[in-house]
């Protein structure tokens, strides 16, 4: 393995790491010579029981300080030609080969790739953020690669390879690049996946991606909303043989449409596109868009089961993670927005604008790069310790302030917002209690967001107390229930889907658990 800068082939082979002065170090020849004897006695170890791979960054995208496929990249290769039996090629750091949809374009790596199937008669696989079959085939029939290495797409669509060879292209579930399952190498939490529910629910919950259990014996089900969790919810209840109608106030998709016309982030609009093609393709399922739902039309739709999925608004009044109680004077201000009137096609009026991001995601930064864009005067603030600072964890926030900063965007770290003016915020430093203040005319709030519940409650009672007087059954999903990520939403619409009429014990584990096999004397 000598890639990602992780392993010793790799620094080995590199000029930036080696400073050796024998048989190891110096000429490319020198560096080069572990990993061809780690090639040549894993090969005599192994004989011909199987085949012996390297991974390799052909070029690490520091220029002169680096290998780079022009030069010392290729000449390990030629070096190295028909040792290996098969070649793994890829590019730069691992935040590099797992770049997201906003900062990478699809098949990337060609360029830096393609030179090394002329140097080399053994198979070649390649990375570079692959989402759609029509790239992945092409990049094959061209001959820039004998394999494509899938990792996120393969998560997204276990089924991918198949759907391809059966020409069931509109099947597969396409990836969206959110990196939401690499966030999980990092919070030390379970696998997700936006575009599937059931990546890490396999041997868990029994979850197969494509077989879901038939039907209870519930019939005739409504769900309200169609944005991430309603959709789900709606195509697996289909799937599951339920005759189900989804109504939407709009045209559907929710948050991920809105999301989508922001920029970087249109690959997120797959979510609703994938579903709602499947809807399409069930006779069982009866979307309804345009449909404004009230109690009344909730009741006389005569349903046996409704689930709640009317999504989530983001709060305009600063409260927060760590604004705990309605910024004093933001109700007074002029011009207070929220991310919902951003995607709404609304800009603010006045040039001078503060985004306050609560939220730590993606989302501040994105709309502070839109403003921008748009020619405001942007300055986000953050209560965290950088911004966008969660977007750590899908290796992306490094990304995210060099962006801001190239397009004159003033950020500040670590400081609270106490109070709003008419012409100015005030905000308390975290660690020193220190007063800021900042010119401003316009405020974009990204803080939290507030459960769309109203239809719920007014069924369920405040105490949800009349939950046992209704003619149906009624359940929250998504955001509705718990504003979160779209892969939370998705998640809890399908675990929804597969949980109505099959409820697990209440007093049981809902999943098998994983023991740690320790041997005892």
């Amino acid at each position: 393995y000598a890639g990602h800068d992780l392993s010793l082939p790799m620094h080995f082979i590199s000029r930036r790491h080696n400073r050796r002065t024998d048989e190891y170090g110096g000429s490319l020849e020198n560096r080069v010579r572990l990993t061809r004897e780690l090639l040549e006695d894993t090969k005599e170890a192994v004989g011909d029981r199987c085949g012996v791979a390297i991974r390799f960054a052909v070029d690490e995208l520091l220029g002169d300080d680096g290998i780079a496929s022009g030069a010392e990249g290729r000449e390990v290769v030629e070096m190295l030609a028909e040792l290996p039996d098969l070649w793994d090629v890829n590019v730069s750091d691992w935040a590099n080969d797992s770049v997201t949809a906003r900062f990478g374009e699809e098949g990337d790596q060609e360029s830096y790739v393609a030179f090394v199937k002329q140097v080399t008669s053994k198979p070649v696989v390649g990375v570079g953020r692959f989402t759609s079959a029509d790239a992945m085939v092409s990049q094959i029939k061209r001959g820039i690669l004998d394999m494509i290495g899938a990792a996120r797409p393969s998560i997204a669509d276990p089924f991918l390879p198949r759907k391809i060879e059966e020409g069931r292209i509109e099947d597969i579930r396409e990836c969206i690049g959110c990196n939401i399952c690499v966030s999980g190498d990092w919070t030390q939490s379970p696998l997700r996946c936006t575009q599937n529910p059931t990546m890490g629910e396999e041997w868990r919950r029994g979850w197969h991606p494509e077989i879901i259990e038939y039907k209870g014996e519930s019939e005739k089900v409504l769900v309200v909303g169609a944005g991430p969790a309603g959709l789900e919810a709606a195509m697996s209840l289909g799937q599951r043989g339920y005759d189900v109608a989804l109504a939407d106030s709009g045209d559907g998709g929710g948050r991920a449409v809105l999301e989508s016309g922001l920029p970087g982030l249109s690959s997120y609009k797959r979510v609703s596109d994938y579903r709602l093609a499947q809807i399409a393709k069930l006779s069982n399922v009866s979307f309804f868009p345009g449909s404004e739902m009230d109690p009344a039309s909730i009741a006389e739709f005569g349903a046996d089961q409704v689930l709640i999925a009317t999504g989530a608004k983001w709060r305009a009044d600063g409260l927060g993670r760590v604004t705990h109680a309605p910024v004093p004077g933001i109700a007074d201000h002029p011009e207070v927005l929220t991310p919902d009137d951003i995607m709404a096609g609304r800009l603010p009026g006045a040039d001078a604008v503060l985004v306050y991001d609560d939220d730590h995601y993606y989302l501040g930064g994105v709309i502070a790069q839109l403003l921008a864009d748009a020619g405001k005067a942007v300055t986000l603030v953050t209560p965290g310790p950088e911004v966008s600072c969660w977007t750590q964890n899908t290796m992306e926030q490094h990304r995210i302030e060099k962006a801001l900063l190239d397009q004159g965007v003033t950020l500040i770290a670590k400081h609270t917002l106490s109070r709003v003016e008419k012409d100015c915020a005030t905000f308390a430093c975290n660690t020193t209690s220190r007063t800021l203040s900042v010119e401003v005319s316009a405020l974009v709030m990204v803080t939290l967001r507030a459960p769309q519940n109203r239809l719920y409650f007014e069924f369920a009672g405040e105490a949800q107390e009349k939950l046992d007087e209704l003619p149906f059954g009624i359940l929250r999903i998504g955001d509705c229930l718990a504003p979160s990520t779209i892969a939370a939403a998705v998640y809890d619409g399908h675990r929804a889907a597969r949980e109505l009429d099959n409820l697990p014990d209440p007093d049981g584990v809902p999943f098998k658990r994983e023991w740690s096999m320790i041997d005892r004397p």
